[in-house]
């Protein structure tokens, strides 16, 4: 069943389990899948024009991630239970949730930094926490545009194209995400608005 489903460079590897859990049964390949989830996004995408509440509360977070995925997986909105190649232990998942949310909020009222940073900083760290099996990158991107837009800014443009797939845009993201672990942002915020 994992045949079809090679990942790009830097994604989380889907497990059998997790391809258990699509939902649309004409799905057959990555670029089946890579469809259906761009369609599934785009209703996602609506639903945060419609939302009410707090954009950093850990209900938000599972919220969209469903609304963004829930059409094509049964686990859309549900915190992952497995180990990864990147991300928390699925035990930590919760508390590092809680701890950057919290930190989040108080970055959106006190501004410590530019608005950019504040939501390329959240960006960076749910992608380090990495709460889901699989859209995290999508779903984290997201997160940082409405952020920004609260903020005052604009939604960033993360390069222009697509992300998802393998190529020079994508490693250029990867780069520069392994650049902000190691305490470096400039580079993130550069692709942010790249």
């Amino acid at each position: 069943m994992t045949a079809g489903f090679e990942q790009p460079d830097g994604a989380t590897p889907l497990k059998l389990e997790e391809l258990r859990g699509l939902k649309p049964a004409w799905i057959t390949s990555r670029r089946d899948l890579d469809e259906a989830e761009e369609a599934n996004i785009l209703r996602g995408l609506a639903w945060t024009q419609r939302a009410r509440g707090d954009g950093l509360s850990e209900e938000f977070v599972l919220r969209l991630h469903k609304q963004m995925f829930g059409d094509v997986w049964q686990w859309a909105g549900t915190i992952r239970h497995r180990e990864t190649n990147i991300g928390t232990l699925p035990h930590q998942i919760r508390p590092a949730l809680r701890e950057l949310l919290d930190t989040a909020r108080w970055w959106r009222e006190q501004r410590p930094f530019p608005i950019d940073e504040i939501a390329v900083r959240l960006h960076h760290r749910l992608m380090q926490i990495h709460p889901f099996p699989n859209g995290n990158g999508r779903h984290t991107r997201l997160m940082a545009d409405l952020l920004v837009e609260e903020l005052g800014g604009d939604p960033f443009t993360w390069g222009r194209q697509n992300l998802v797939a393998a190529g020079p845009l994508r490693a250029s993201y990867i780069s520069a995400l392994k650049q902000a672990d190691d305490g470096d942002i400039a580079a993130l915020l550069a692709f942010a608005r790249s």
